[in-house]
């Protein structure tokens, strides 16, 4: 009954390893590339013949510098762009296997717009890559078909070689903003949990996997350790500004709760101690983590929260049962989480204040656990519910209470975590044999998987 919700605390009584080797923060990433507006019909969008979202051609960018590095940049730039404007779905796209017949542009002034509009294509990104001191120039414009008109333009600078598909990233996420009023995740990241490495815990009575902390971008690409500290580390969560993760980890044989802070490469002691402490959620302002603890004993788990550098604890939950798996709303007023408190785990929504009653609000399920709560202008929650043998993806609008499905038995599923704009959902799950990361939209199209190498889970999506 309460072997999910309990997984943490039998894992702490099992472990009495100390540090095996000093942590490693992966390097400090580059800046990102600087931009410039170019000369554009400010403010102007895409005009569509008929009804539909604006079909765009994204061809290859154009190598200005005839090096094998900036043709190969260009390339990348264009499909990876491609792929990052398809995600969102706010674009329809001219199939790139037909670009082929159309000439290719070398610069700005010579696109062959007429052979263009015989695709029906409404705009056309046209990139331009060249190598300069600074590293590489990017310039973009988005040029209107019809009319030939420029109605945005770009330019980014920056090194060429720390990540080229960084540019497409921003390019993208630039237009859905200006495009489509709309805030694209393409400059997003995941983090996870995985033993993709193979390694064994020392110095313990059970032989138990390790378990490290990796980022990846968006899409499943750059898939990067963070944490290397041969133990077991679980439950990442990114802090608002995307700047650190906050974990659980059993370093020391008692779980605490980490911070690594990223650009930094450093990190956080939050909790020390004899007490066990796991499963921390930020609050929407970053200065707090809520956490679950059973340090009072008595078998029982409640949920406290704490500043960010461990001071201030204060008790939020008060209830002979196990409470743990919390989500901050939104707005930071309240907090959503699971109980076993009438039997099965239940998600719960309590103020953050921790004044008055929790409330029950998965009212229809035999068991549902791992809540998160969505970013706005969405008033969701995501969590897991078992379907049958396995666990399955559901999703309550808090407003109306009503249930949606996004998962149906495919493998077990859990974990959700939602994307920043609150569009997409990533979620672990065992349908491809090992547990995996994949992502999904939150009308449960598009599924995508983005791990592959060993058991990957505990996915959160950052919000920057």
């Amino acid at each position: 009954m309460k072997n999910s919700i309990l997984a943490g605390a039998i894992a702490a009584a099992m472990l009495t390893t100390g540090w095996l080797r000093a942590q490693q923060p992966p390097p400090t990433p580059p800046q990102p590339p600087t931009t410039t507006q170019q000369p554009s019909e400010i403010g102007a969008a895409i005009t569509v013949d008929g009804n539909g979202p604006p079909r765009l051609a994204v061809p290859d960018f154009i190598a200005l510098s005839p090096d094998a590095e900036t043709v190969a940049i260009a390339k990348i730039l264009g499909q990876v762009l491609w792929d990052d404007l398809n995600f969102e779905h706010e674009f329809a796209f001219i199939p790139r296997d037909v670009y082929a017949s159309i000439p290719k542009a070398t610069s700005f002034n010579d696109v062959a717009f007429d052979r263009w509009r015989e695709l029906n294509a409404d705009g056309l990104v046209i990139g331009t890559v060249q190598k300069v001191d600074a590293g590489v120039k990017v310039e973009v414009r988005l040029l209107e078909v019809r009319t030939r008109r420029s109605v945005f333009g770009k330019e980014y600078t920056g090194a060429a070689s720390a990540n080229p598909r960084r540019y497409a990233h921003l390019v993208s996420d630039d237009l859905h903003l200006t495009q489509r009023a709309l805030h694209g995740v393409a400059q997003t990241r995941l983090t996870f949990a995985s033993d993709r490495d193979g390694e064994r815990m020392k110095g313990t009575v059970q032989k138990r996997d390790v378990k490290e902390i990796y980022i990846a971008d968006y899409d499943g690409e750059r898939q990067t350790r963070v944490t290397v500290n041969g133990t077991l580390n679980v439950f990442p969560r990114w802090s608002p500004d995307g700047r650190s993760i906050a974990y659980t980890s059993y370093g020391k044989g008692t779980p605490q709760i980490l911070i690594s802070n990223i650009f930094q490469a450093t990190r956080e002691e939050v909790t020390k101690g004899n007490d066990e402490n796991w499963l921390a959620a930020w609050s929407p302002d970053g200065t707090k983590l809520c956490i679950a603890s059973p340090r009072e004993g008595k078998g029982y788990t409640n949920l406290y929260v704490i500043n960010r550098d461990g001071s201030g604890l204060r008790k939020l939950t008060n209830h002979p049962s196990i409470n743990t798996s919390p989500t901050w709303s939104p707005s930071g007023t309240q907090i959503a989480f699971s109980s076993d408190r009438t039997g099965n785990p239940q998600v719960y929504v309590i103020g953050a204040d921790g004044v008055g009653q929790a409330q029950r609000i998965t009212v229809s399920e035999s068991y549902a656990d791992k809540a998160t709560w969505s970013p706005a202008p969405y008033n969701e929650i995501a969590y897991t519910a078992k379907t049958g043998p396995g666990n399955d993806i559901k999703v309550i609008d808090m407003a109306t209470r009503e249930v949606r499905q996004l998962t149906f038995g495919e493998g077990s599923n859990e974990s959700p975590a939602f994307a920043p704009n609150g569009r997409h959902i990533a979620f672990t799950s065992t349908r491809a044999g090992k547990k995996q990361i994949f992502t999904i939209a939150r009308t449960g199209k598009d599924l995508k998987q983005l791990t592959r190498s060993g058991n990957n889970e505990q996915p959160d999506w950052s919000a920057k």
